[in-house]
């Protein structure tokens, strides 16, 4: 069965797919034994040399570990957005690593109409609610159009292969997430290109991490998706995306509305931060040693059995665990090779899965569909304690535990509600799947979503090894961050400024305990499915 998907394409500023996925829900829980309550889920020098001026010296902060507080008292550059998009080829790149540590270089590759152009590097923060400081920035460098793309028939994958346009130094950038905003001469035309300045250690620290494999998932420059071809149908889907090319649209991926509102939120808190994105965590199997928490941002569907298994190891060990979006760990992939260098390709072959090298090979872990489906199931609820239901819904969030900690200070009473948090996507506990216990329902969210009749669910459970685990069961949580009032730059849906107040000093409150260590010793959950779902926790 084809899918059709709207929730990125409906959430992401009207970048809507050309085809969009139905999520089938109960047909992919058929497959796996899973019964699923809710609406269905489905099936300006030379090329290549290094350009770039940096800030005045008492303006450049220090490589290695930031102090959070004190890289945020920087002014901030309130400039940063792009203003003028120009027409879909008049400039965009692409960075030939997906994550650098401070000091390393890395290469831009560009293609843009214009006879010049420019980049600033901008670190994404809070700085006064400028949530943005530019740490770099070329000179001008000459412009040329690069070759058109290669399409790999077999995967169906658009490859740019590029070449590199300048190469860019970090020397003296603080650890973060970043975008380059691309500047065609005169500003005619500009776009973004995403990069992490990643954490070589995260011990004691908040890791925040960029879910770079599902912004790639989604990304249909080149006419291609992990959801789609040209001609908007699943059947001509890619079955493998690459990182050689440039977001479409503005070039952010899916950063702006699902990531940015909570790095500005947590580093204005100034808890000790680290910063990664979902293949560092991967591909580097000690990342995570000692985080004293880890935050899964708004919208990270896309994980390699690697990385699930990394993370959940870091929880046993007692590093709490943050799932502030919804549909999070659903899809199973690989990252493999490309001429680029390694990593730079994202697997998932979802109902063709029998055509995956990895099942006539016999290593049926590896195939890449659904977690919770065939050859492998493997639901993800046993991590993040709630199980993703469907698409689409929206309705009210409604809190139903209202003395709970998380809710500390927001003032709300049983039934309370938010209009319009709960969407596009939503998880809820399924008791009748694998579910951590003890945990707490601490939100229960009536909705409807394609006729049927569930709900969305807020929970928290803790672990034997003192790990909290917090999933607020909505995609809309990060965005609902910036709601301050009417008209705000990416806010859309109704979500008004109570709602904004309210997810912000419900996620102030989750991040400072989590930073504080394990959850679980301070913390406590008590049990109440039997309240909620008329189910008794087993012995």
């Amino acid at each position: 069965m084809g899918e059709r998907r709207g929730s990125d394409g409906e959430e992401a500023m009207g970048e809507t797919p050309a085809s969009r996925r139905r999520f089938l829900g109960m047909a992919a829980a058929a497959g796996a034994g899973l019964a699923a309550a809710g609406c269905s889920t489905g099936t300006g020098g030379a090329e290549g040399g290094t350009h770039g001026n940096s800030p005045p010296p008492a303006e450049r902060p220090q490589s290695g570990q930031p102090q959070t507080a004190a890289e945020n008292d920087h002014p901030g550059n309130a400039d940063w957005r792009i203003t003028r998009r120009g027409a879909p080829s008049a400039i965009e790149g692409y960075p030939d690593r997906v994550s650098v540590l401070p000091g390393e270089e890395f290469g831009l590759r560009v293609s843009t109409t214009a006879p010049g152009f420019e980049v600033r590097a901008y670190r994404m923060g809070w700085y006064g609610g400028a949530q943005a400081r530019l740490i770099w920035q070329s000179g001008r460098t000459k412009g040329r159009k690069q070759a058109a793309a290669r399409f790999e028939r077999r995967t169906r994958t658009v490859h740019t292969d590029w070449e590199r346009t300048l190469t860019v130094p970090t020397h003296g950038w603080p650890e973060g997430c970043y975008l380059l905003r691309l500047d065609a001469d005169g500003r005619s035309a500009q776009r973004y290109v995403p990069i992490t300045v990643r954490s070589a250690s995260t011990a004691g620290r908040t890791v925040l991490v960029n879910a770079s494999a599902t912004w790639q998932a989604y990304n249909e420059w080149g006419g291609y998706s992990l959801y789609n071809g040209p001609d908007g149908a699943f059947r001509s889907r890619s079955l493998a995306v690459s990182f050689d090319r440039p977001y479409a649209k503005d070039g952010a991926g899916k950063f702006l509305i699902y990531e940015q509102p909570a790095v500005a939120l947590a580093e204005r808190l100034g808890i000790p931060l680290a910063y990664a994105t979902g293949v560092d965590v991967a591909t580097r199997p000690g990342l995570l040693h000692g985080a004293a928490a880890v935050v899964v941002l708004g919208h990270d569907e896309y994980w390699t059995t690697q990385q699930r298994e990394l993370v959940a190891r870091a929880r046993d060990a007692g590093s709490n665990l943050a799932v502030l979006g919804a549909n999070t760990c659903f899809r199973r992939v690989r990252l493999e090779p490309t001429a680029t260098g390694p990593h730079r390709m994202v697997v998932c072959y979802k109902a063709d899965y029998r055509e995956d090298p990895y099942w006539s090979g016999g290593d049926h872990a590896q195939v890449t569909n659904d977690f919770r489906r065939e050859p492998a199931p493997d639901p993800e609820s046993p991590l993040t304690g709630v199980l993703y239901e469907g698409y689409p819904t929206e309705a009210p969030y409604v809190v139903t535990r209202p003395d709970h900690w998380v809710f500390a200070g927001t003032g709300v009473r049983a039934g309370d509600s938010f209009k319009a948090l709960v969407g596009v996507e939503y998880d809820r506990v399924t008791p009748d799947q694998p579910t951590p216990r003890p945990i707490e329902v601490i939100a229960h969210s009536p909705l409807v979503c394609n006729g049927s009749h569930s709900h969305s669910d807020s929970a928290y459970y803790t672990t034997p090894g003192g790990a909290g685990v917090f999933a607020t069961g909505t995609m809309r949580w990060v965005e609902s961050l910036a709601a301050t009032g009417k008209s705000v730059h990416g806010v859309r849906h109704g979500i008004d400024g109570r709602t904004g107040a309210f997810t912000t000093r419900v996620t102030e409150n989750v991040l400072r305990a989590f930073a504080a260590g394990p959850a679980g010793h301070t913390h406590p959950a008590t049990d109440n499915l039997h309240e909620v779902y008329g189910t008794k926790q087993r012995a």
